[in-house]
């Protein structure tokens, strides 16, 4: 699964770049396998790129800016979907990747199984305890006879 990064390498907006740095340093960052796609020089990169983005994620004049992320053909979303997964911490589930062992996102996926095991545990503790209580309880009374 290659992550397309649709990108504008010549806009005149310091908005869009500084959007774009980054989505592309995050992806970095988190070593995510992804591509580039220019679609200021490459009208294919442009047409797919509006083309592809659905219709209910467009803006209001029909044109959507860069960056917009893509995983292979499936949409993730723009530039504030995106920052909205990195301060949830979702972003392997925005580009729909799996996280990487030992990833925060990963260790909170493992944490929902986790939670049962560490109740059962939790539970085997607490009767572990009362029969240690009790045993002592019958010595007690064992040596006090």
């Amino acid at each position: 699964m290659v992550i397309k990064v649709f990108l504008a390498s010549s806009s005149g907006s310091t908005a869009i770049k500084k959007k774009q740095q980054d989505v592309v340093g995050f992806l970095e960052a988190l070593k995510v396998d992804y591509t580039q796609l220019d679609i200021a020089c490459n009208e294919e990169n442009r047409m797919w790129m509006r083309q592809n983005v659905p219709v209910e994620k467009k803006p209001a004049n029909g044109i959507p800016l860069p960056p917009q992320i893509f995983n292979e053909e499936s949409y993730c979303g723009d530039y504030e979907t995106f920052f909205d997964a990195k301060e949830d911490n979702m972003v392997y589930d925005f580009l729909r990747l799996p996280p990487p062992p030992g990833s925060k996102q990963a260790r909170e996926e493992e944490g929902e199984g986790q939670e049962e095991e560490d109740l059962q545990s939790q539970e085997e503790e607490e009767l572990r305890q009362l029969e240690e209580e009790e045993e002592a309880e019958v010595q007690e009374e064992e040596e006090a006879e």
